[in-house]
């Protein structure tokens, strides 16, 4: 695969997040809601497309566990399922509780706070000193943060040769500030311009606008845009559906909640142009 610009995603391919964001999702819906949120919810959900960052997930995660106490009982595979089928997130997942529910929807509604449980994610993942820091105030936990947990995946010898051969960028759901500490901590150091976060465009993955973007900003022909997750892949197949200028390849990375046979199944099923392992192998695979 020859291309002349490569666009990473950070979760799940740069950094481990199974012990930061992903347990910041069920440790903030337990907290929140006295609750025991299933874990494995977690994956189908993402890959019902629509949750561009893990406040969205947990969102989703507490409607489960809100709807189940009314009466809701279609299992977590199933309602991911029904989420995909609504056109995804959290407004997938708010549709499917209320044709489900009926009248008790309201319920739920009126239960679920989103906004505490974006402040305790927040506690959860940055700890108490770097949420002072970035969200100002005090944190409803008081924690040292599972920011702190997450394994670098990329070696240096692979960010030094991808940083010689081509432009990397970055298209991540992170915020910028968290953005920058885990590439902060791969030493992976990327120009404002060529990268895209959360704080820099609102429809987030898979609409494909900030990834074309990266495209014309790197003069590109040809892209390969690698992610953990099926709108990751989607992301790519869209850019390439509404850019006829380019070429784009979406590369499936099975270091994030997609591993094994069956993860390699999905990415390609999605539209994948590659499955890796890990990140590493990209520099071999990218002639």
């Amino acid at each position: 695969m020859q291309v002349d610009t490569v666009v990473l995603d950070v979760d799940g391919v740069l950094v481990d997040v199974a012990d930061s964001y992903r347990r910041a999702v069920v440790e903030s819906v337990a907290r929140v809601y006295d609750a025991d949120p299933p874990r494995a919810a977690i994956q189908p959900l993402k890959d019902a497309g629509g949750f561009n960052n893990d406040w969205l997930v947990t969102d989703a995660l507490a409607l489960y566990v809100l709807a189940r106490r009314e009466g809701y009982d279609a299992d977590p595979e199933a309602y991911a399922a029904a989420i995909a089928d609504a056109g995804g997130g959290r407004e997938g997942a708010r549709s499917v509780l209320a044709a489900a529910l009926g009248d008790v929807a309201d319920t739920v509604e009126r239960a679920w706070d989103p906004d505490r449980l974006r402040d305790t994610f927040q506690a959860l993942y940055l700890g108490a000193d770097l949420y002072r820091d970035l969200e100002g105030g005090e944190p409803p936990v008081e924690t040292t943060g599972y920011v702190h947990d997450e394994p670098v995946l990329v070696d240096p010898e692979t960010v030094a040769t991808l940083t010689d051969r081509y432009p990397v960028c970055v298209l991540t759901g992170r915020p910028s500030a968290e953005a920058d500490i885990a590439l902060d901590r791969v030493g992976l150091d990327v120009p404002a311009e060529r990268r895209f976060t959360m704080d820099d465009w609102t429809a987030g993955k898979p609409d494909p606008s900030a990834l074309t973007t990266l495209a014309e900003r790197t003069d590109a022909e040809r892209v390969a845009f690698a992610g953990d997750t099926l709108d990751d892949v989607r992301t790519a197949t869209n850019a390439d559906a509404v850019d006829d200028e380019r070429v784009y390849y979406g590369v499936g990375v099975l270091t994030g909640g997609l591993t094994g046979e069956s993860g390699r199944a999905a990415f390609t099923e999605t539209g994948a142009s590659l499955v890796v392992e890990d990140v590493n192998e990209l520099p071999e695979l990218l002639a």
